[in-house]
C-alpha cells in the first residue's frame, strides 16, 4: 500500500467518503498491520498527551529543580565564592544524596504505576489486513477503518462509511444533551461541528446503533485536541491535590517567616553574611519535608499495587485518597447485590400460560437488534433461538431510554412484521389488542398489570413482547409502534449474592452507606432490598425525584436507601444531592448513561466488562464485580492515606520544633548551634526511616472511618508536638551551655545527636494513636529506625566526622542525652494521650 500522498482537505465532511479513502490511501478493508505501524511512527500515538515511557532524565531533573534544592545550590555557590569550600562541598554532597534517594524511590514507584496503567489501556476494533481485530486505542492512525457499536468511545475523528441507526452523544464537544443521529451523507463545507452528521469525533460516545468509519485525524489534530490545546485544558483538581496544595501554602508561609526573621536578625548583629545565608536556608530546608514528593509517589504506587492484587486497578493515583474518604457508595443492584447472572425463568402469554410464541418472537428480536447489548438478550439467546434471522431483517428502531423498548422489522410472506420488546408499561402503552385477537380494554389491562406486579413482588424482572403486521415498505420508524398486539411476558431471575449481607455489614462498619440506584421496577427492587437487609421503606422513585426540589430533595435523597425506576439523568441528580449534604460519594457504573453520574461523584468505579465510556470516566476499574472487592479497595485507600499523613505529622512536628529552637538558640549563643551542613545531614538521616512508611502497618481505627485532609488538624498537631520538641531542645541547650559550658564543637555534636534521636523516637510514637508499644510498626520502618538510632551515638567516631565538625562525646554526656531522649518519648506519649482524648481519631481527622 502506498503512503498518504495528500492531506485530507479541511472540509472532508463536504465530500463523499470515497474521496477521504483515496486521499488517505486506504480502502474499505482498512490498512495492513505493517502500514499502520509505519504510519504510527509518523503521526505519533493517538493521545492528547503522549505519556510515553518514564524518562529517568526528566525524573532526575525534577529532583534537583525544586525551589529548596536550588536555594541550597545557590547558597553553596555563595559559600564557595567566599572561600568556604568545605561548607559548600558538604551541602552539595547532602543535596546529591537526597536527590539520589528520591530519584530511586520515585523511579521504582513510577515503573510500578506504569505497569498497572498498561493493564487498563483502552482498545478499539479496527479492520487490519481485511480482518476485524482489537488494538490499543493509542495505536489508531489516519486511514484505519474503525468499527463502532453502542457503548464505544469514538477513538478519533472519522468520516462514516456505513451506519445503522447510529446515535452519538456529543455533549463533550457541542454541549447538546440529546444524542445526535449520524448518517452517511455529505454536509455543507461551512457546517459547524454539530451539523456534520456524517462525522464522528474524539471525545464523544455511541449511544445506540453501529457503524464503520474511516479515521481522518488522531490525537492533538482532532477537533477535541485542538480545543484542548487552545484552552490548555487540565484535569479537575481532586480533593487529594487540593489538600496537598493547601499544606504547601502552610509550609511555605512558615518557612518564609522563619528564614527572613533569622537572616535579618543575624545580619543586624553583624554575623558573616555567607554563613548567615547558608544557616537560614538550611533552617528552611530542615523545616520542609523535602522527600514528600517521593513519599507520595511511593505510597500511592504501592497502594495501587496492593489494590491491584485485591482486584482494583487504579486509573488515577490521586483518587486513592478519595476512595478512602468515601462514606456513601451508590451502585446498581445487578452484579453487586445480586449474582449478576440473569437467567430466563420463562415466557408466558397474556393469560399467564407458558408460551413458545413469546420465546420465539423475543429471541428473534434479541438476535437481530444491533443497538445496546444487555444481559437480558444474552439470557434469552442462551436458552432459545428465534425463527426470524438477520436475513429476514428489514429495519430496526433501536432502544432508547425514553421509549424503553427496541423494535425489529422482519420480512414475511405476507409483507412485514414488527416485533417489539421492552419495559412492560412502555410496551403495553402502544398495544390495543391481545392474542388471540381480542381488544385490550381496561379490564384486560388491569389483569396484565396485576400479573406483572405479582411477579415483580416475587423478585422477578419482567419485560413484555408485542407484534404487528405491516405492509412491505422501504421505510419504517417509531411511528409504526402503535396499535400493536400484546403477545406476552418474559420473566428473569437474578439471585442475591451469597455473602452480600456480610459485606454490607462490613461496609457499614467502615462508615460507608450503600445506596442502590436502579431503573428497574420498584417492586423488584424492594423485594431484593428486603432479602439483603436494606430498608425497603426508604425508597424514592423517579417520579418522587421529579416532584422534589432544593433542600427538600437533598434531605429526601439523604434518607433514602433505594432509588427505583430512575432515568439516567436522575442518577447525576442523586449524586449532587448527596454531595450537597456533605457526603463524599462514590459511584459504581458500567453503562452508557452512567458517565455523567461518574463525573459528578467524588470517586468513580467501573467493572472491567463495562462499556468504554464508563471505564474511561472511572477512577478505578474492578477486575471482579461485587461489593467485597470495593470494600478491600476502600480499606487499602485508607491505609495509603494514613501512611502519607503519618510522614507529614512525624516530619513536621519534629522539624518545626527543632528548627524553631535552633533559630532561638542561634540568637542567644555567640556561635551557630549547628552548622548548615549538620542541619542538612540531620534532616537527611531522619528521612531515611520515613521511606519505610509506605509499607507501615495501619491501626484498625484509622481504617474503620473515612479520612480526609484537614489542614487545621495538621496545624494543631505541628504546634503541639513542635512546642514539645522545642522544650526538650531548649532543655538540651540549657544543659550544654549553662551546666556543662560546652565549646562550639562539643555543643553542636551533642545537640545533633539529641536532635536526631528525638526525631527517630517521635516517628515510632506519633505514627499511632495507641501507646507506641501496642502498635506494631512495619518491618522496614522499625529496622531502619532502630538501626539508625543505634548508630547515631557513634557518628563522631566515624571516618570524615571531623570534616562535619563533630567531636567525640564522653560517656557521661551521652548518658545525659539518652536520659533527655527517654524523657521526651515519655512526654510525647503523655501529650498524645491528651491530644486525642477529646475526640476519637476519626474526628481528629474529620470527613
Amino acid at each position: 500500500m502506498t503512503r498518504v500522498s495528500a492531506p485530507i482537505p479541511d472540509a472532508y465532511w463536504a465530500r463523499p467518503a470515497s474521496d477521504a479513502v483515496a486521499r488517505l490511501a486506504s480502502n474499505a478493508e482498512g490498512l495492513s498491520a505493517r502500514e499502520a505501524a509505519a504510519r504510527l511512527k509518523t503521526t505519533g500515538p493517538n493521545a492528547l498527551v503522549d505519556r510515553g515511557h518514564i524518562s529517568w532524565f526528566a525524573l532526575a531533573l525534577r529532583q534537583v529543580s525544586n525551589a529548596l534544592v536550588l536555594l541550597l545550590v545557590f547558597a553553596a555557590v555563595v559559600s564557595g565564592a567566599m572561600g568556604e569550600w568545605l561548607d559548600a562541598a558538604i551541602v552539595l554532597t547532602i543535596v546529591l544524596a537526597t536527590a539520589i534517594t528520591g530519584f530511586s524511590r520515585e523511579y521504582s514507584a513510577g515503573k510500578a504505576a506504569e505497569a498497572l496503567r498498561q493493564r487498563i489501556h483502552g482498545r478499539t476494533r479496527v479492520v487490519r489486513d481485511g480482518q476485524t481485530t482489537s488494538v490499543p486505542t493509542e495505536e489508531i492512525v489516519p486511514g484505519d477503518v474503525v468499527c463502532l457499536s453502542a457503548g464505544n468511545l469514538v477513538p478519533a475523528d472519522a468520516v462514516l462509511l456505513e451506519a445503522t441507526d447510529l446515535f452519538v452523544s456529543e455533549a463533550a464537544l457541542t454541549g447538546e444533551s440529546f444524542p445526535a443521529e449520524k448518517r452517511v451523507e455529505t454536509t455543507s463545507p461551512d457546517a459547524p461541528l454539530a451539523a456534520r452528521t456524517n462525522c464522528v469525533f474524539l471525545g464523544t460516545n455511541v449511544r445506540s446503533g453501529s457503524a464503520r468509519c474511516l479515521v481522518v485525524a488522531t490525537g492533538p489534530r482532532t477537533a477535541y485536541g485542538t480545543i484542548a490545546a487552545r484552552l490548555n485544558l487540565r484535569a479537575p483538581e481532586t480533593e487529594f491535590d487540593r489538600g496537598t496544595r493547601r499544606f504547601g501554602y502552610l509550609l511555605m508561609s512558615a518557612m518564609l517567616v522563619l528564614v527572613v526573621m533569622v537572616f535579618a536578625i543575624h545580619v543586624l548583629e553583624g554575623r558573616p553574611a555567607a554563613e548567615t545565608l547558608l544557616f537560614s536556608i538550611a533552617l528552611a530546608v530542615g523545616l520542609s519535608p523535602e522527600l514528600l514528593p517521593a513519599i507520595l509517589s511511593v505510597n500511592l504506587a504501592r497502594g495501587a499495587q496492593v489494590m491491584a492484587a485485591e482486584g482494583v486497578l487504579v486509573r488515577r493515583l490521586t483518587a486513592i485518597e478519595n476512595l478512602g474518604s468515601m462514606d456513601v457508595l451508590c451502585t446498581d443492584k445487578t452484579g453487586t447485590l445480586t449474582e449478576g447472572v440473569i437467567r430466563l425463568e420463562g415466557g408466558y402469554d397474556a393469560d399467564g400460560a407458558s408460551s413458545a410464541v413469546v420465546l420465539d418472537l423475543a429471541a428473534s428480536n434479541a438476535a437481530c437488534q444491533t443497538g445496546l447489548q444487555n444481559p437480558l438478550d444474552e439470557a434469552i439467546l442462551s436458552t432459545h433461538q428465534g425463527r426470524l434471522t438477520m436475513a429476514n431483517k428489514l429495519a430496526e428502531v433501536p432502544f432508547d431510554f425514553t421509549r424503553k423498548r427496541v423494535s425489529v422489522v422482519f420480512r414475511t410472506p405476507a409483507g412485514a412484521q414488527i416485533v417489539s420488546k421492552g419495559a412492560f408499561r412502555e410496551v403495553m402503552s402502544v398495544c390495543t389488542r391481545l392474542l388471540p385477537e381480542r381488544a385490550l380494554d381496561e379490564e384486560a389491562r388491569a389483569r396484565l398489570t396485576a400479573r406483572f406486579e405479582a411477579w415483580s413482588d416475587q423478585g422477578l424482572r419482567v419485560i413484555a413482547v408485542a407484534t404487528k403486521e405491516l405492509t412491505a415498505d422501504e421505510s419504517f420508524s417509531r411511528a409504526d409502534e402503535r396499535d400493536m398486539t400484546f403477545v406476552g411476558f418474559l420473566t428473569f431471575l437474578d439471585r442475591p449474592k451469597e455473602k452480600v449481607l456480610e459485606t454490607l455489614a462490613q461496609l457499614s462498619a467502615l462508615g460507608v452507606t450503600v445506596k442502590v440506584i436502579t431503573g428497574d421496577n420498584g417492586r423488584v427492587a424492594r423485594h431484593l432490598g428486603r432479602l439483603v437487609g436494606l430498608h425497603a421503606d426508604r425508597v424514592l422513585s423517579g417520579r418522587d425525584l421529579d416532584a422534589l426540589h432544593g433542600p427538600a430533595l437533598w434531605h429526601a435523597v439523604d434518607r433514602a436507601e433505594m432509588f427505583v425506576e430512575v432515568d439516567p439523568s436522575q442518577k447525576e441528580q442523586i449524586i449532587l444531592a448527596l454531595k450537597k449534604m456533605g457526603h463524599v460519594v462514590g459511584f459504581l457504573g458500567d453503562g452508557i448513561n452512567d458517565a455523567p453520574a461518574m463525573h459528578a461523584a467524588d470517586t468513580s468505579l467501573a467493572v472491567a466488562e463495562a462499556v468504554d465510556v464508563a471505564r474511561e470516566a472511572a477512577d478505578f476499574v474492578l477486575l471482579e464485580r461485587g461489593l467485597d472487592v470495593i470494600r478491600r479497595g476502600i480499606e487499602e485507600g485508607r491505609r495509603t492515606f494514613a501512611n502519607t499523613l503519618k510522614y507529614i505529622l512525624i516530619t513536621m512536628s519534629a522539624n518545626l520544633g527543632n528548627m524553631v529552637s535552633m533559630a532561638v538558640a542561634s540568637l542567644a549563643l555567640p556561635f551557630l548551634p549547628l552548622l548548615a551542613g549538620q542541619i542538612l545531614l540531620n534532616n537527611f538521616l531522619s528521612d531515611i526511616p520515613a521511606l519505610g512508611l509506605a509499607g507501615d502497618n495501619v491501626d484498625e481505627e484509622l481504617v474503620n472511618r473515612p479520612q480526609r485532609w484537614q489542614i487545621g488538624f495538621i496545624g494543631r498537631f505541628m504546634i503541639v508536638f513542635g512546642v514539645l520538641s522545642s522544650i526538650f531542645d531548649l532543655l538540651t541547650f540549657f544543659v550544654l551551655h549553662r551546666l556543662i559550658h560546652a565549646p562550639p564543637e562539643l555543643f553542636r555534636t551533642a545537640w545533633f545527636i539529641e536532635s536526631l534521636l528525638t526525631e527517630l523516637a517521635v516517628a515510632l510514637v506519633v505514627r499511632t494513636r495507641r501507646p507506641f508499644f501496642r502498635s506494631r510498626p512495619g518491618r522496614l520502618l522499625l529496622v531502619s529506625t532502630l538501626g539508625l538510632a543505634a548508630l547515631t551515638p557513634f557518628l563522631p567516631w566515624l571516618p570524615g566526622a571531623t570534616l562535619l565538625g563533630f567531636v567525640p562525646l564522653s560517656p557521661r554526656l551521652l548518658a545525659i542525652i539518652m536520659l533527655i531522649t527517654a524523657a521526651y518519648v515519655a512526654s510525647a506519649e503523655l501529650t498524645k494521650h491528651f491530644f486525642y482524648r477529646p475526640s476519637p481519631v476519626h474526628q481528629a481527622v474529620p470527613r
